[in-house]
């Protein structure tokens, strides 16, 4: 059986790649997806420290984060699709004088 602090090093693990990922890279698709790794990386610690307490809780918080993180893709997608449709390019150097 795998203890759960190997779990936990591997969320945090994930949790820094993906800030990391999310502050070199430049363009949105990418730093999108880095964000849906950081949650993934609070999804694993949730269950990790769930299971080490023997208690239901993390993964009832798991499920709602997943919830909430399917609904944020969609969104999310979905204006990453129309930044890209107006400005032909999804890098966010290109699009810092975004405005209303």
């Amino acid at each position: 059986m795998i203890p759960s602090a190997a779990f936990l090093i591997l969320a945090v693990v994930l949790f820094v790649l993906g800030i990391v990922a999310f502050l070199v890279k430049r363009d949105l698709l990418t730093q999108f997806m880095a964000v849906e790794v950081m949650l993934n990386a609070g999804n694993l610690a949730f269950l990790a420290l769930s299971k080490a307490l023997g208690r239901p809780d993390g993964q009832v918080v798991v499920l709602f984060v997943i919830t909430v993180a399917a609904a944020e893709a969609v969104v999310g997608l979905a204006v990453i699709v129309l930044v890209f449709r107006q400005r032909k390019t999804i890098r966010t150097d290109d699009l810092k004088e975004l405005r209303g």
